[in-house]
């Protein structure tokens, strides 16, 4: 039977072979490497062996076969599995003591290895612990001994240093000069890193000091200048070869390869973020030229430059309701212009960023941060500035002025914020080097808008602008009225019409001005109540009421406000040693249109028309000027308040233009006053001559009526309560109160005016009661009279001029006693009257009116007197 090969199908598959024609299969051939394999299992190894163990006859014999069992096959093939299982078990236990006495004999060989490791080590410690000794020991020499060997290391390395690179210039200085070439130094450069390139700098710059010594062709010397030749003064040297090559040329060549080979490796790094290599290359370019290449490449090749400047030439835009805003004086501005605004908080995180790579990146950085510092301002934001404030000045002068004020405002906040941040020291605050730089380039920012008086003049002329538009109406109307007829008034009048013409032509005038922006004469139209220029130019179309003749405290308190504003204003843009002569000539512009211009000339109008009431006989006098009174009065207070409170205090610095500004002030207000004074004395003749006439009108029969009691019966004329002379007195009278309580404010001021008007009347009726011839029912008639009178009196305040001093002596009601009491009591009461003040005079022409005067008790009476 030919002999055949299977295969167990098992997952660890031994290798089975048969051979010979033998009945009985053979067990499977295996070694040690059968049971390392990972994969091997028993149970797959058992089944392999019994398979094994069963005859290939009958594997295909007939199935009955299957029930006969012969165990025979199964036990020669274990045995011999086992057997077989047994010789390898020997062979690993042969192996395995082969192997641990290898290890014992490693392990004892490493021992003494170790061993002889420890004794040198030990003897070397103790060497350098007896060297240490020695050099450190207690005594002077040993000490001395240590510093000169350290000095004498010291000296050689740097002798070692100049000697190697002695050595390496002169082969390049042998190099340029014979053959014109460099490439010693090219290979270091191309080779070296950071350290070989600053190497290379060093070596470029000794070389070109070698060149200017030993080279002189190469370097044009001045007429007459004496040549060296090898460092000795002298004539040239006639042997001397001619040298072919221009040294330095060759070497200033070098130089600019290796600066723009740094400046590009500074880019390529800077563009990766590779600070390291950025601060190496800055280290050497700093050699050639204090890194000012490397600081301009850094600074105008920056992002933030390149895209500003595409942005530069955009127009500046905005809300046209926030320009309208801006330009009107009694709006709040806006604020900061939007693009400038932007510009600043860009500004803001850009130097913020930067200043950590600049101080990253450059050994120099205070340096580099000055001039990107510098590029900021000079450029971006002064360059936008420009544009902002031009844009403001087309619109109105008070729009150039609040955009100046913002725009200062914003970028001091921004130096604030850097100065905060640190920049190149964060976290601490900037150094005094850079904050210098910024407050530096804050300054010249606004230079151009503070030099000299510039500024000063754009805030009068805005103000003189507002105020003039302010009042055009009023200077129109009063200027059109009725001048008073005395000589002197004429004069005053025509004084005070010279003045407002003078401000109403300059007012049209300016209108008129080219350079006038269209969007600031809109707005002085409005202000002014005028639609167009136009109408502004034709005076005599202008169409003016009673009401823009009249005072406004509303009005006063705009052009205050104004004016504080611009103080506020020039305090915080211009503040400094001109603070005082800056508010000197605001204060110049306040007194000149709102003391002058507006309150002289309405109360000049007002003394004019009270001035010519004096002599109105006809009818009653017109006190329609009264009103204007308690305007004038609270304007002046105001204007006073604000010049002691805001503008005085802020001139203290300069004592000369304080005193002259207390001096002007007080000027003004005394002339004020003293119109007001005049008004008011005006007033009280007016008042007092009407009230004269009005008793001119009282009949001689009135205080002498008939006694015949048939008469009585049929005229009651004593039932009346008072004559109607004192009735027309009374009714004038009584009407003026409630005028003057509205039209002055309550105080002492208003309690004298109506003392002085009470005393005033108090001698007018003095003086009428001796006018007239008084019977004993005409007594109670004049005493009718004067309770009307005193009741009018009482309802100002004052009873029959008491309030006036002691020698005006009680009220006048006391002047009808006088008429009613009978003969035997007169003398009491007239003793009484002295008494308390009443003057002789005053008692005879009294007494003297009674109808019963020549009797001898009343003849007895003025004997007294």
């Amino acid at each position: 039977m030919p002999g055949t090969t299977s295969t167990s199908s098992s997952n660890s598959q031994p290798p089975t072979v048969y051979s010979g024609r033998s009945v009985f299969g053979q067990a499977p051939t295996f070694d040690l490497e059968t049971f390392s394999n990972r994969d091997f299992i028993v149970k797959d190894f058992v089944e392999t062996l019994s398979d094994s163990a069963v005859p290939p006859n009958r594997k295909s014999g007939p199935a009955n076969q299957a029930n006969a069992f012969d165990p025979k096959p199964f036990i020669r093939t274990f045995e011999n599995a086992l057997n077989r299982m047994v010789e390898i078990s020997g062979d690993l236990e042969h192996r395995e003591n082969e192997l641990s006495a290898a290890v014992r004999r490693a392990e004892v060989q490493h021992g003494r290895a170790m061993q002889s490791a420890k004794t040198g080590l030990d003897e070397a410690m103790a060497k350098f612990e007896s060297l240490d000794s020695s050099l450190s020991g207690n005594d002077q020499n040993s000490v001395t001994r240590a510093v000169k060997i350290g000095q004498k290391l010291e000296e050689l390395d740097r002798q070692r240093i100049c000697a190697h690179d002695t050595r390496f210039l002169i082969q390049c200085w042998l190099e340029v000069s014979e053959r014109g070439e460099l490439f010693l130094l090219e290979d270091k450069r191309r080779q070296g890193g950071g350290e070989s390139k600053v190497h290379c700098a060093k070596i470029a710059r000794q070389l070109l000091k070698i060149s200017q010594r030993l080279d002189q062709q190469s370097w044009p010397q001045a007429s007459g200048a004496s040549i060296h030749v090898n460092g000795v003064n002298g004539g040239p040297n006639p042997n001397k070869k001619k040298r072919r090559h221009n040294t330095r040329e060759l070497i200033e060549k070098f130089s600019e390869t290796l600066e723009k080979d740094l400046l590009k490796s500074f880019d390529e790094f800077y563009r990766r973020e590779n600070f390291d290599g950025m601060h190496e290359c800055a280290k050497v370019l700093y050699d050639f030229n204090s890194g000012a290449s490397v600081i301009g490449a850094f600074v105008n090749q920056h992002q933030f430059f390149i895209d500003r400047s595409q942005l530069i030439t955009e127009e500046v835009g905005g809300d046209p309701e926030s320009w309208e805003r801006l330009a009107d004086p009694d709006a709040q501005p806006p604020g900061v212009e939007p693009s400038l605004q932007a510009l600043i908080e860009e500004v803001k995180i850009v130097v913020q960023e930067e200043s950590t790579i600049i101080k990253r990146a450059f050994p120099y950085a205070e340096q580099v941060m000055t001039k990107f510092l510098q590029r900021v301002f000079q450029q971006s934001i002064q360059q936008r500035l420009e544009m902002v404030l031009e844009k403001a000045n087309t619109v109105s002068s008070l729009a150039f002025l609040r955009s100046l004020q913002a725009a200062r405002s914003a970028i001091s906040t921004l130096l604030d914020d850097l100065k905060m941040h640190g920049l190149i020291e964060s976290p601490e605050p900037a150094s005094p080097q850079i904050t210098m730089v910024l407050d530096q380039q804050f300054d010249d920012l606004f230079v151009p808008y503070f030099a000299g008086s510039t500024y000063i003049e754009r805030e009068k002329r805005n103000l003189e602008e507002l105020y003039s538009s302010l009042l055009f109406k009023f200077t129109i109307f009063h200027s059109r009225r009725r001048k008073a007829p005395t000589t002197l008034m004429k004069s005053l009048a025509k004084s005070g019409s010279e003045m407002l013409a003078s401000a109403r032509d300059a007012y049209v005038e300016r209108l008129d001005s080219s350079d006038l922006a269209p969007a600031q004469k809109k707005m002085l139209l409005r202000i002014a109540g005028l639609k167009d220029a136009e109408s502004a130019n034709a005076q005599t179309e202008i169409e003016v009421s009673s009401e823009d003749g009249v005072l406004s405290t509303t009005n006063a308190k705009r052009m205050l406000k104004w004016l504080a504003e611009a103080v506020g204003r020039g305090l915080e843009l211009n503040g400094g040693n001109e603070t005082a002569r800056d508010v000197s000539a605001l204060l110049h512009i306040l007194i000149t249109n709102m003391a002058e211009i507006y309150l002289e000339t309405a109360l000049d109008a007002a003394n004019d028309l009270a001035a010519s009431q004096e002599t109105a006989t006809k009818s009653e006098p017109d006190l329609s000027y009264i009103p204007t009174l308690k305007p004038a009065i609270t304007i002046m207070h105001l204007l006073s308040t604000f010049i002691h409170t805001i503008l005085l205090p802020l001139a203290t610095s300069n004592i000369s233009i304080r005193k002259e500004m207390t001096r002007s002030t007080t000027q003004t207000l005394e002339s004020l006053e003293n119109k007001v004074n005049t008004i008011l004395q005006h007033t009280i003749d007016v008042i007092l001559n009407w009230t004269s006439r009005l008793l001119s009108a009282q009949k001689k029969t009135d205080f002498r009526p008939r006694d015949d009691p048939a008469a009585a019966v049929q005229n009651t004329y004593t039932d009346l309560l008072q004559t109607q002379t004192c009735q027309a007195v009374s009714t004038f009278l009584s009407r003026l109160h409630p005028l003057f309580l509205t039209s002055l404010t309550p105080g002492p001021n208003l309690t004298a005016f109506f003392t002085e008007l009470a005393i005033g009347f108090r001698s007018l009726l003095l003086s009428h009661f001796q006018k007239f011839q008084v019977n004993a029912t005409g007594g109670i008639m004049v005493t009718k009279d004067l309770t009307k009178y005193t009741e009018v009196l009482r309802s100002w305040g004052v009873e029959g001029g008491r309030e006036g001093g002691e020698k005006d002596g009680e009220p006048i009601m006391e002047i009808g006693h006088l008429f009613v009491v009978g003969s035997e009591v007169l003398g009491e009461r007239v003793r009484g009257l002295r008494e308390k003040g009443w003057e002789s005079a005053v008692l005879r022409g009294v007494v003297g009116r009674r109808e019963d005067a020549g009797s001898v008790g009343v003849q007895s009476v003025l004997g007294m007197l």
